[in-house]
């Protein structure tokens, strides 16, 4: 059964050990963890090639146990598109993943997280001005960051991708007070590339 939007884990995904270490399905021996990681936007298309490199070990190593614990919009067909991921990471088997979890509720996503990547925030749509495109942001941003204020660890490590990051790093900091500032990082490699682009060569 779906645990989409229900608030509860979709499945032990890998079939592993207790969360600490020992042997896992296929072999495989996790030392490190477990991890909770959030992913916020987890029904888009970046959602969609990140989750496996997540939970194959791409990102925090080959020993390291995952709880990764997915937020996205409550619309049908972003509901959809989630059931359709906890489908995939079902039939991957992925052994360091220990639960996957999709959710609809930002507490059930930022509980307990050591880490949250941020990947969505509104896009700047034509005729949009800043001022507006900022509005909107900060609807967002607000309610990420109070519900990591709320839920996450106290050192929960926050990755915010959504375009302007540097911007929307700023809101969500802001509104997650007890967490240390320097444990914001905004993703500005797509403006630097951007940049280089515009450069004569």
């Amino acid at each position: 059964r779906s645990g989409v939007g229900s608030g509860q884990p979709a499945r032990h995904a890998g079939g592993g050990s207790a969360p600490g270490g020992g042997s896992t399905a296929g072999g495989a021996t996790a030392s490190i963890g477990p991890l909770r990681v959030a992913v916020v936007g987890a029904a888009g298309q970046v959602g969609y090639a990140l989750l496996p490199m997540l939970a194959g070990g791409g990102v925090f190593g080959q020993d390291t146990q995952l709880c990764l614990q997915c937020l996205d919009l409550n619309l049908p067909q972003v509901v959809d598109g989630m059931r359709g991921l906890e489908m995939e990471l079902q039939d991957g088997n992925f052994p360091l993943v220990l639960e996957a979890n999709f959710t609809i509720d930002e507490a059930v996503a930022f509980a307990g997280a050591d880490y949250a990547i941020l990947l969505g925030a509104h896009p700047q749509q034509d005729g949009q001005d800043r001022r507006e495109l900022l509005e909107k942001n900060t609807m967002i941003f607000r309610t990420l960051g109070h519900a990591l204020d709320k839920h996450a660890s106290r050192d929960c490590k926050v990755l915010v991708a959504g375009h302007p990051a540097c911007t929307n790093a700023l809101l969500c900091a802001s509104y997650a007070p007890s967490l240390p500032r320097e444990n914001f990082t905004a993703l500005t490699r797509l403006d630097q590339n951007r940049a280089l682009g515009q450069i004569p060569r």
